[in-house]
Order: structure tokens, then C-alpha cells, then sequence
């Protein structure tokens, strides 16, 4: 199965669900607490996180990145979502296609999927529902930190690995693996 490029279309949410802006603007504001991006504990070897009390319902996570840490290719289900970086430098590579919600194990992917952003101290992004990415600290020197915010709180989170273009479920996570 080929997955081709697609402009990302999220359906409508409910007016009470925080919107990708709503949690965009919440990440924004939450990495301006000093106080609270330093009372992080950090770890040299392992990524750290805290969870927080989110708008309307949100999921949200204060994170620490160690060097050379990353999250490998990953989704969020049906959850929207945002992050931004509150400390040092992080780097998302995401894939601008629709991938298939469920029912597969190995897609194939088109040329041009492919999108890398670099993401220093106060940039973010909002983002829609199964949207597949990897975020990557790749200092090898210094620790990042983010804001991240999901509605509806976590379902699952599904973990792919990537060879050239071949794109293969590996891991379905539910809250309960993470929490």
C-alpha cells in the first residue's frame, strides 16, 4: 500500500474540545513559567516528564530531553495536539500524508512526505489527529525541555520504525504503559 502527500484536514471538534490554537497558546504560555521549566528534575541518560493540568480536559507534559535523546517515529491516535520547546533545541521530522488508521502493518511511502523542523527555545507547533512524527534533541551537549498538550487525552500512542520509505507498525501504547 502506497501512502501519497495530502493536505492535513481535521474534522470539526465540538466547541467545548480545546482547539490546536487553545493548546498551542497553552504550551506557549506554560514555557514562559521560568519557575516551573526549571523545576524539572533532569536526568543525563534518560528523558524526564511531569505531568500538568491541560485546558478543557487536555493532556499536557512538561518534558526533559537528555543529548541524543529522541522519541522515534510515533502517532497520537485520534488526539490533536501541540508542543513547544522551552529550553535548548529540538527537531521534528514528520511524514505530510494521511496514513490509514487502522488494519496495517507495513505501508510504503511516497517521495515528498518527508518534512524536518527545527524547533529552538519558544517555537511550537499544533498538530492534527494521527499525525506520525519523531522529535529529536540532537545536541550532544545539552538538555532540552517542552510543553506538550493533547485533546482528548492520550488513547494510544502507536510506534513505527522506518527503513528508506517503508514505514512498519511496531507498538501500540495505551495511557497505562505511561502513566
Amino acid at each position: 500500500m502506497s501512502v501519497s502527500p495530502s493536505a492535513s484536514v481535521s474534522p470539526a471538534a465540538p466547541s467545548q474540545a480545546p482547539t490546536q490554537a487553545v493548546l498551542l497558546d497553552f504550551v506557549r504560555r506554560t514555557a514562559a513559567d521560568a519557575e516551573l521549566i526549571a523545576s524539572l528534575p533532569l536526568d543525563p541518560e534518560g528523558r524526564t516528564w511531569v505531568r500538568l493540568e491541560g485546558p478543557g480536559g487536555s493532556e499536557a507534559w512538561l518534558i526533559g530531553w537528555p543529548p541524543g535523546s529522541g522519541t522515534g517515529w510515533h502517532d497520537h491516535a485520534e488526539s490533536v495536539g501541540a508542543f513547544l520547546t522551552a529550553a535548548g533545541e529540538l527537531k521534528e521530522n514528520s511524514l505530510a500524508a494521511r496514513l490509514p488508521s487502522n488494519g496495517w502493518k507495513t505501508l510504503e511511502l511516497e517521495e515528498g512526505v518527508d518534512r524536518e523542523r527545527r524547533l529552538p527555545t519558544g517555537k511550537g507547533r499544533a498538530f492534527g489527529q494521527h499525525h506520525v512524527h519523531e522529535v529529536l534533541n540532537e545536541s550532544s551537549e545539552e538538555h532540552a525541555i517542552s510543553v506538550h498538550a493533547y485533546y482528548p487525552p492520550l488513547p494510544q500512542i502507536r510506534r513505527y520504525s522506518r527503513t528508506g520509505p517503508v514505514l512498519r507498525l511496531e507498538q501500540v501504547e495505551r495511557p497505562e504503559d505511561w502513566q
